[in-house]
C-alpha cells in the first residue's frame, strides 16, 4: 500500500483566497485552504489518505509517490531548428557541452 505521507506537498499563500493552500503534485485537483501553513498541509495530508483509501477500496489504481521513482537522468526537449544554433554556439563560446549548457539554464 502507498504510504501517502510520501506524496509531494507542498504550502503557498493564496493571495486570492486570503489563506495558505496546501497542494500535492501527484494529486493537482486537490488542495486545501487554511489560515496556518500547517493546518493547509495536515488537512492535505489527511484528505488525500482518504482519497488514497477510497481509491483502494474503488480498484482504481493510486499515483506512485514521485520520491518512489527513480530516474534515469535523461529526457528530449524539442526546440526550433534556430534556436538549437543558438543554444550550440552559447556552449561553444563558454566551452562547454550543449547538454551541459542547457542543464544549467534547467537550474
Amino acid at each position: 500500500m502507498v504510504d501517502h505521507q510520501h506524496y509531494t506537498y507542498r504550502v503557498t499563500w493564496s493571495e486570492e483566497d486570503g489563506e495558505h493552500v496546501a497542494l500535492c503534485a501527484e494529486f493537482p485537483s486537490l488542495s486545501y485552504l487554511a489560515k496556518k501553513p500547517t493546518n493547509a498541509l495536515q488537512g492535505l495530508v489527511k484528505l488525500v489518505g482518504s482519497v488514497v483509501v477510497d481509491m483502494i477500496e474503488n480498484g482504481e489504481p493510486v499515483p506512485e509517490p514521485i520520491a518512489a521513482k527513480t530516474y534515469s537522468g535523461k529526457f528530449q526537449v524539442r526546440v526550433p531548428p534556430e534556436q538549437h544554433r543558438n543554444l550550440a554556439i552559447k556552449a561553444a563560446e563558454e566551452g562547454t557541452s550543449l547538454n551541459r549548457y542547457v542543464s544549467s539554464k534547467l537550474i
